[in-house]
């Protein structure tokens, strides 16, 4: 056996290991953790003024702490001694200001802030490390919270009293069930949505088909529309319709009723055949291609661009190559929850390093793609609460099934990443921010963002843990062109999905033009005031008027060109498994 195959069986005999110790660590590596943790102990330990600190910390705190529970033993009116984070919610029940469950949350709360304290601000620990012990502790806190036990949680105790016992019986029920649905590999069904029936329904025609993509164009809904298409860029993380959803909160319905012409990418699901895809397909075989259908079905025409989230980073990365080769088929560029640089991309990044992405490459090296449940795992640490601990209190223990909207069903129906192009995406994008610092590659020359010129509509999210605001603001540093920046209220997804006549919704907007000059994202939010309503509004008067005259609609294909309709939206990748 020659020296390079005996080298070449090593290797693949640690990606075996790895792949397999992945699926029980979800696809964190253990490595990076136990680096991690080495670096704050080692730290901490030649700190002993922090160290010090900590033990008077204990002492004096605690103290307080029994005063004020034997105060408040006789008094439920008390004020807190340590009030819960802004954001945290598991204490907000009148219930938990009784005694002596009022004294266990607040007990809790004092060991919660304790362990901040003690994982943070050590000096000499790097920012991403300190960043991983944190959030380590932060899933051991979670769960270990009061909320999480039924002899704790007054809350359980209560319902099941008032149910003399139904609801523990009923959430027995549950989890034997979702124990059922797992074992067979499948999950809980809604019989309620159903692609192709009452979700993803807007209609239209797929016009064009590879290996890749699917691409739906829809049916007018006016006598006239603008002469200028759009085309939605869709992340391929997850399926496309979460952009028509139901009739009444679907994006692209509400686009063909404002007048224009609207086609859609529908991403093929990647199975171990697609191992080798890579960035430059998603570039070519995606965007290009669709724009060069576009072009063929509405020549002459020039086309608004849209991205959401992978799929805008994707956009700007293909927007930035057009222009570099002088291209100027784009009209306009729009980008949802989409990041450009990724120096700051929220806690993410603590995912991302060289150890995990080493791991994490072995792992889809192994399948050829990177499974959903690997995916789902990680996202639901970044909200262990409100993805997991919450859900297992409500569900089992306290008997109660959420019903399900098309939001949920949408969630639920995630797609795989294939392992060359999910290899380059975070090494290129994420570790080493190649986008951002004019380094990314397309057909053999780097990009920048900074030769776009035509204008940007860029959407962010007040409370978005996958795309942080501030992280998507970015975008201000890197192009030389019109921006008009929008922070709406909701998340990720549910921020985008924020259909006109929806209650409770936001937004910021400001238009930054070439010449003006840079403000932080904190002057930004301090000086731009809410503003009642949706965002698509706005969003659609802005293309409006970056449109030409309207015109009658166009033809669904071009059959002389080479682009008949295939079949009906929303066409056969959507059901891809």
């Amino acid at each position: 056996m020659s020296q390079t195959r005996f080298t070449e069986l090593k290797n693949s005999v640690d990606r075996v290991i790895h792949a397999l110790e992945g699926r029980f660590t979800q696809g964190v590596s253990p490595a990076s953790l136990t680096l991690a943790y080495l670096d704050w102990l080692i730290h901490l330990g030649h700190s002993p003024g922090k160290i010090s600190e900590l033990m008077e910390n204990v002492v004096r705190k605690h103290q307080a702490y029994l005063v004020w529970s034997a105060r408040a033993a006789s008094d439920p009116n008390l004020p807190p001694l340590i009030e819960p984070r802004t954001q945290d919610r598991r204490f907000d029940k009148p219930a938990w200001s009784n005694f002596p469950f009022n004294t266990i949350a607040q007990g809790f709360l004092l060991h919660e802030q304790w362990w901040h304290y003690a994982t943070t601000g050590i000096p000499g620990v790097s920012r991403h490390h300190e960043n991983v012990v944190y959030f380590a502790a932060r899933q051991w806190l979670d769960m270990m919270s009061p909320t999480n036990f039924p002899t704790t949680n007054p809350e359980i105790i209560n319902r099941a009293v008032e149910t003399a016992g139904n609801s523990l019986y009923q959430g027995l029920q549950n989890l034997l069930e979702d124990l059922q649905a797992y074992t067979l590999g499948s999950t809980r069904e809604c019989k309620e949505y159903c692609v192709g029936e009452n979700l993803a329904v807007t209609e239209g025609q797929v016009v064009y088909r590879n290996n890749l993509i699917e691409l739906i164009q829809y049916s007018p809904k006016t006598a006239s529309v603008y002469a200028e298409p759009i085309l939605i860029v869709p992340a391929w993380i997850m399926k496309y319709y979460i952009l028509d959803l139901s009739p009444h909160n679907s994006m692209v319905r509400y686009l063909v009723e404002q007048g224009h012409t609207v086609f859609m990418i529908s991403w093929h699901n990647p199975d171990a055949e697609d191992r080798d895809l890579a960035m430059k397909d998603y570039i070519n075989r995606g965007v290009r291609d669709a724009l060069k259908a576009i072009n063929a079905i509405l020549p002459e025409r020039k086309v608004h661009a849209a991205g959401y989230c992978l799929g805008g980073t994707l956009l700007a990365t293909t927007a930035a190559a057009l222009a570099r080769d002088e291209d100027e088929r784009l009209a306009s560029i729009s980008l949802f929850t989409a990041q450009t640089d990724f120096t700051d991309a929220g806690e993410l990044m603590l995912f991302i390093d060289e150890s995990q992405l080493s791991y994490m490459e072995d792992m889809m090296w192994d399948r050829g793609y990177l499974d959903t449940s690997q995916m789902a795992g990680a996202f639901t640490l970044l909200r262990s609460y409100d993805l997991l601990w919450s859900r297992i209190v409500s569900e089992y223990l306290l008997g109660e099934r959420p019903s399900m909207n098309d939001l949920m069903v949408w969630n639920s129906d995630s797609t795989r990443m294939p392992y060359k192009m999910h290899t380059q995406y975070l090494k290129r994008m994420f570790l080493r921010n190649d986008l951002a610092s004019g380094r990314f590659i397309v057909d053999d020359r780097p990009v920048s963002l900074r030769d776009i010129r035509v204008p940007i509509f860029c959407v962010a999210t007040e409370k978005d843990h996958v795309a942080p605001w501030r992280s998507v603001y970015k975008l201000h540093s890197l192009v030389r062109t019109d921006l008009t920046f929008v922070l709406t209220s909701g998340g990720h997804n549910a921020g985008i999905v924020s259909e006109p006549g929806h209650p409770r919704r936001s937004y910021r907007l400001a238009l930054n033009r070439v010449e003006d000059k840079y403000i932080s994202p904190d002057e930004w939010l301090n000086r731009y005031a809410k503003q009642e309503g949706s965002w698509w509004e706005p969003w659609s008067t802005w293309l409006a008027e970056r449109s030409g005259a309207q015109t009658e609609p166009p033809s669904m294909g071009n059959t002389d060109a080479g682009y008949a309709p295939i079949c009906a939206a929303p066409g056969l990748y959507v059901f891809e498994k």
